[in-house]
Parts: structure tokens; C-alpha cells; sequence
């Protein structure tokens, strides 16, 4: 799906995200990397290029077919109440995909190297209302993401050039499966984010799969790479284009990542649709 026209847009400062929180206002938030779409003050959902939307999610995913899909979106109203309604999907279903996309696309569109330019007043996702998300806990949830992946590997080029395979030394540790479905198509030519949409996985579920394969020595650190924080060493040149050995491993002390609290509300919602499943 596109994102929204640019007519409309409000001119001069660009808004944040909690500011127009506080104004409960409701429309799309346009950034450098994505839109995130508010309803009332709240996060009704994100898209972003990078990040694969719901529809890749639920039919590459496996969950529904194309044809379910076509003929969803080529109905009047909101998509998504039609895909419950007609039993396609389950309202957890529903939710606990819509909640991962709309945290996946929100942390490219909000993330660092991304900021707002506008706000379109009065745009609506055609997926329509599913579950709001309060905008604090957007950006928390963002600035968490951050943190992680810069714990796994603090190389942030890795995220958006082609996956390059190396040959690891014998120390480097076992891939999981997950991982090697991701080093099966890491060919020198696919990015990260083409990677997430082929498999049809959250893009920064594959983030953190490639971050840790490269701090691991199977997929190569690009040479120019230059660490998130300026006191650790940049990795070494190489040949083609990438590193010779993997750079310098950071310090995986006790305090390498700090997970905030869990949103106990979800995880029950989670619980709920597993359970519904089994």
C-alpha cells in the first residue's frame, strides 16, 4: 500500500509525535522513513519502505492467501474488520499481527536517522481501527529497539547494505534455524529489508538475525563501517568490499542490554491467542 497523499499537509515546524499526542489529534505523521498514523492522540498504525507491511506479514507469512488478501482489500470498508468478520483471521490474530507491524514500521519511521515533516490531518489507514497504542509507549519501545541492536553489534551499516556470507573461524557459534534461512538468501545483492520481505518477517526481527550473524563472522561488516560509539575500534579493511575478519566483538558485560518492562496487557493477549490456537 502507498503512503498517503501529501495534500493537506500542515507547513512550518515539524510536529512530534507526542506533541500531537497531547493535542489528540488524528491523521498522518509523515516522516524521513515512514508515516505514522494517529486517531485521537493514539498510534493506530505505521508503515514504513523498509519494514514489510501487514499483508506481506499474513500472506507471505503463510497465514492467508493471496486471493484472501485481494479480496479484502477490494471490499468497502475497513480491511481488517472484514478479514474477522468473514473468519479469516481471529481478533487476536488480527491484533497480535497489526501490533508487529506497527512496532516494526514505527521504529524506521521514528528511529535515528529519521524525523517528522509534516502532518497530514485527517488521513486514516485503510486497514482501519484495530488496537490503539498509546504514543509514549511507541517511542519507548523505539529507543529500546535501538539500544538492543547496538548491544548485538554496533555497526549500523550492516542494516541497510547487501548481506554479504563469510567463513567464519571454528569458534564462531552454530546458526539457529532462523538464521540460516536468512544466510540461504544473503547473496552480496539483497539488503536486510529484502531479506524480511521475502521471508515474510518483521524487518527488525532480521536486523537482530544479521546483527548477530555479524557479530558472530558469518555475514561480512562493511569496511567503511564505523562504530555507534566513536571508543570502539572500526573494523579492519578487506578485500571485496568487506572485512577480512569481523571487528572486535563489544563488551557483553552485565549491563550490555537493558530491557525495559514488559507490557503485561500483551502478553496476556498473546497468551490468549496462543491458547486459541492449540
Amino acid at each position: 500500500m502507498s503512503l498517503p497523499h501529501r495534500t493537506g499537509v500542515r507547513a512550518g515546524h515539524a510536529p512530534s509525535l507526542t506533541g500531537l499526542a497531547d493535542e489528540r489529534a488524528s491523521g498522518a505523521l509523515l516522516c524521513d522513513a515512514g508515516t505514522v498514523y494517529l486517531r485521537d492522540g493514539q498510534v493506530v498504525h505505521a508503515e514504513s519502505p523498509v519494514a514489510p507491511g501487514i499483508e506481506v506479514l499474513l500472506t507471505t507469512g503463510g497465514r492467508l492467501t493471496a486471493d484472501n488478501w485481494r479480496e479484502a482489500v477490494g471490499r468497502t470498508g475497513a480491511v481488517g474488520r472484514f478479514l474477522v468478520d468473514s473468519g479469516r483471521l481471529s481478533d487476536a490474530e488480527l491484533e497480535i499481527c497489526h501490533l508487529g507491524a506497527l512496532f516494526d514500521a514505527a521504529y524506521f519511521a521514528l528511529g535515528h536517522g529519521s524525523g517528522p515533516r509534516g502532518f497530514q490531518r485527517g488521513a486514516a489507514h485503510w486497514l482501519g481501527p484495530v488496537r490503539p497504542v498509546g504514543a509514549v509507549a511507541v517511542e519507548r519501545e523505539t529507543r529500546r529497539r535501538g539500544k538492543l541492536l547496538d548491544a548485538l553489534w554496533p555497526y549500523p551499516q550492516v542494516d541497510t547494505e547487501p548481506v554479504v556470507l563469510r567463513r567464519p573461524d571454528g569458534r564462531a557459534p552454530a546458526v539457529t534455524p532462523r538464521q540460516r534461512a536468512v544466510l540461504a538468501l544473503a547473496d552480496g545483492v539483497r539488503t536486510p529489508a529484502r531479506i524480511a520481505r521475502e521471508l515474510g518477517r518483521p524487518a527488525f526481527h532480521t536486523l537482530i538475525d544479521i546483527r548477530r550473524l555479524a557479530a558472530a563472522g558469518h555475514v561480512a561488516t562493511p569496511r567503511s563501517a564505523r562504530p555507534e560509539h566513536p571508543g570502539r575500534p572500526g573494523p579492519p579493511a578487506g578485500s571485496a568490499g568487506s572485512t577480512a575478519s569481523a571487528p572486535p566483538a563489544p563488551d557483553r558485560g552485565p549491563g550490555a542490554v537493558v530491557f525495559t518492562d514488559p507490557d503485561i496487557d500483551l502478553l496476556r493477549r498473546l497468551r490468549d491467542a496462543l491458547e486459541a490456537t492449540l
